[in-house]
């Protein structure tokens, strides 16, 4: 069959496009491909559930403007749909006088990026959370939470009554472009599209691959690995709680995480994943080793980053090193509060010299479009990223 826009992926990325392309070309047809059985079923389905306000993010980044615009239209699309959403505000816990400094230093970065931002006291901090102790914090009162697996179900129903198809279960095999449009084949099947959008995340890389592009990284799997709270516990806190970040490590440390159905989870850190789809603790997929070892940026990167990469291994694999993170900031938590929670897997994208791929990166043709890279705050982010993307397609 022939379609005018085809997307692959049926994450949060590649929802929020095709419901952009729908609604911004009314009659189109639309078909998306997912090869899971249901939606959101990788990143979007494994993150914290946090609606974040972009403070982190350098000034004029594509990261600092897409999620700024994107914490509005996630709060409203919720809304508009009936999905349970809540803004709580997030606190980053200073608790060193290096970390002062460093507080300091993004509190500046924020008024930057016009994000409402203010320092509070010691005192202040003690009494709006008594189970946390610090030298003072950055209060970020926009800061949310929602179940992002919700949102997918919500855009996947707007997708089908705009008239788009979603076809699940369907691994793409094969990418072809001609001067007039895109065949996409799967086993058994193929379609034809006057444009292609690929959101694959944790296979961002090989698709790109397979419909020739010339691209110089990989994906490489980071594990983020949760605990959670027990029951009891839950009212630990009434704010996220996250440390000061230290810049030159590539991830933002050991959080606490309230989350929207009453629970609060403690993590992530951040390890190299022996499977971009493996979830339980000793998954293992050769071909995906295999992938990043043969790959130079992967040992760059890793000399680069040794030191944060022994840390996080360690406390991956010490149970207590893990809690002498979270202590830093909570000291009432022991070990018997780390209870089991699933784990995410960041697609992260490497460079051939070593670097980190921290913004988003995209690479395209005159009928197709592929986001390599959408890291964190891209589930914030979707529904502008969508825009931008629509916008490049009708360029």
């Amino acid at each position: 069959m022939h379609y005018d826009y085809c997307v692959i992926g049926g994450g949060i990325v590649g929802l929020a496009t095709a419901m952009r392309l729908l609604q911004r070309h009314p009659g189109a047809s639309l078909l998306l491909l997912e090869k899971e059985d249901d939606l959101g079923r990788h990143q979007t389905g494994h993150n914290s559930g946090v609606i974040h306000a972009g403070i982190y993010y350098p000034p004029g980044s594509l990261k600092a403007e897409l999620c700024r615009k994107g914490a509005q239209a996630t709060k409203e699309f919720c809304g508009a749909h009936g999905i349970p959403f809540e803004v709580c505000g997030k606190l980053l816990v200073a608790t060193s006088p290096l970390e002062v400094k460093r507080m300091e230093a993004l509190f500046e970065r924020s008024k930057s990026n016009a994000i409402e931002v203010r320092q509070i006291s010691q005192g202040e901090l003690r009494e709006r959370e008594p189970s946390i102790t610090g030298l003072g914090a950055l209060l970020v009162p926009s800061t949310g939470i929602v179940g992002y697996g919700e949102v997918c179900r919500a855009m996947g129903r707007v997708i089908a009554a705009l008239g788009g198809e979603l076809r699940l279960g369907t691994r793409v095999t094969a990418i072809s472009e001609a001067v007039d449009g895109v065949t996409i084949a799967s086993e058994g099947s193929s379609w034809q599209a006057r444009k292609l959008v690929v959101c694959a995340g944790l296979q961002s890389d090989r698709l790109a691959v397979l419909a020739g592009l010339p691209i110089d990284h990989r994906i490489v799997p980071f594990r983020g690995e949760y605990y959670r709270l027990p029951a009891e516990k839950n009212g630990i806190v009434r704010h996220l709680i996250y440390p000061i970040p230290d810049p030159d490590l590539p991830f933002l440390g050991i959080h606490l995480t309230r989350m929207i159905d009453g629970s609060v989870t403690v993590g992530p850190n951040a390890v190299i994943g022996f499977a971009r789809e493996g979830y339980p603790r000793l998954s293992l997929a050769p071909r995906d080793v295999a992938d990043y070892a043969s790959f130079p940026g992967f040992w760059r990167t890793v000399l680069k980053n040794r030191k944060s990469a022994l840390t996080e291994l360690r406390n991956s694999l010490w149970k207590r090193g893990y809690l002498e993170e979270c202590r830093k900031y909570c000291p009432s938590l022991s070990l018997s509060d780390l209870l089991p929670h699933a784990a995410g897997i960041r697609a992260q994208a490497v460079r051939r010299d070593g670097t980190l791929v921290h913004d988003f990166l995209f690479a395209g043709t005159d009928r197709m479009l592929h986001v390599c890279n959408a890291p964190s705050p891209a589930a914030t982010s979707a529904i502008p990223i969508a825009d931008m993307i629509v916008d490049r397609l009708s360029a």
